[in-house]
């Protein structure tokens, strides 16, 4: 037998230096989430695997605030969820509604139109939310029969108000899907009191669980519609009803549906338990907190905030607006290699006009911000000397 030679690339040891991740995800994770995944690999029917999976059920439905059943993981990163929910929610001809004012939403737009559905758009600008009049108003129009919100914009810092539209979809027959990706256990959330619909969000964003697992949870008017399609989910990776056989959500003997990823469960169950030790109250509170700290910073150092109006940003993600003149991947990059700091730039509406800041995992604390900021103002300095930055009056 002959072979090609093995990769040369390959003979040199792995090195990955430590960085802060301070963008809009992924976030650094704790040791003990890291250490969570050099346990034993487990195969598809190992008793502590499921015992793993039902306690990882368990700290989903308390940071989804649900009693949902069918509330699981998918295997995959956060674009994962979206297209499970999309996948099973919408059959061929079905009419679905998505308000549209970031990057996510369009990706809804567009995997809805790869499905066949019918899709409808109303639009916004990225730094202000819908009304829950300018949602009733079009879920009334277009008779949907699902509706599609993004809870916490990481494009751009935008918050969507919530309260009350599940409501409204329900009194006119439709459901309500949302994108909590970078909004859950930042920000309040009550899947059941609100009624929502379909939720999922990402591990590797405010949880501070690596990527590569995607929580979601499916209420059970969700679920019938899932039942009574007319015809099977178009995508086997993504049947709701296959994976959630497997994760134990229905009353049925469990079938093996795919291999999944135990080392990411692992991983996860462990940032379950430590924001379940900490408490949902206190982790809002003090992301919260940390935010303000940050937007006072961010003031006086004489920069803007993409979303202008404090009741309707995101505390998770936070849009700096960059100054005129300013080359933000120079401030970047310098801020990597003197900081080791991610300094990361916009993306959708705020791509070149602003830098993002994540709130999330262990960087969610007062001394990362204050951080933050000092490597900002230094990195700016460094690459732009002909600007003066002055805490009191900004640039000149």
């Amino acid at each position: 037998m002959k072979f090609t030679p093995p990769p040369a690339s390959l003979n040199n040891p792995l090195i990955i230096p430590e960085k802060i991740m301070m963008g809009p995800g992924p976030s650094n994770c704790s040791k003990r989430v890291l250490t969570a995944m050099t346990n034993t690999v487990l195969s598809n029917f190992h008793a502590e695997l499921f015992r793993t999976m039902d306690e990882v059920k368990d700290g989903l439905r308390y940071i989804f605030q649900t009693e949902n059943r069918a509330t699981m993981c998918v295997s995959g990163s956060a674009h994962a969820g979206m297209e499970a929910m999309l996948s099973n929610l919408l059959e061929e001809g079905d009419r679905v509604l998505i308000a549209v004012n970031g990057i996510w939403a369009e990706r809804a737009v567009e995997m809805s139109t790869r499905y066949g559905a019918d899709v409808r758009t109303i639009e916004g600008p990225a730094d202000r939310p819908f009304s829950l009049e300018t949602l009733a108003r079009a879920i009334e129009l277009h008779q949907p029969k699902c509706l599609f919100l993004t809870h916490g914009d990481s494009s751009s810092g935008l918050l969507q108000p919530l309260e009350g539209v599940g409501k409204i979809c329900h009194q006119h027959d439709c459901l309500v899907i949302v994108d909590a990706v970078a909004s859950l256990c930042g920000v309040p959330f009550y899947m059941d009191k609100w009624e929502i619909d379909a939720v999922y969000t990402g591990a590797q964003k405010v949880l501070g669980a690596p990527p590569g697992i995607t929580p979601i949870s499916i209420s059970p008017k969700a679920l019938d519609v899932i039942r009574n399609r007319r015809t099977k989910s178009k995508v086997f990776y993504w049947d709701l009803l296959l994976l959630g056989n497997y994760w134990g959500c229905y009353d049925e003997p469990k079938r093996y549906h795919h291999t999944v990823a135990s080392n990411l469960i692992f991983a996860l169950r462990e940032a379950l338990s430590q924001i379940a030790e900490e408490g949902l109250e206190q982790q809002i509170k003090r992301r919260t907190e940390c935010a303000q700290i940050l937007y006072d910073g961010i003031g006086k150092m004489g920069l803007e905030i993409f979303v202008k109006d404090p009741r309707h940003r995101l505390p998770t993600v936070t849009g700096i607006m960059i100054p005129k003149g300013i080359d933000w991947w120079k401030v970047s990059q310098y801020a990597m290699n003197n900081f080791s700091l991610e300094i990361q730039g916009g993306l959708g509406p705020t791509f070149e006009k602003a830098w993002r800041v994540g709130i999330m995992g262990e960087c969610s604390t007062i001394q990362k911000i204050n951080f933050y900021i000092y490597a900002l103002k230094e990195s700016l300095k460094a690459t732009h000397p002909e600007y003066v930055l002055e805490e009191s009056n900004g640039f000149h």
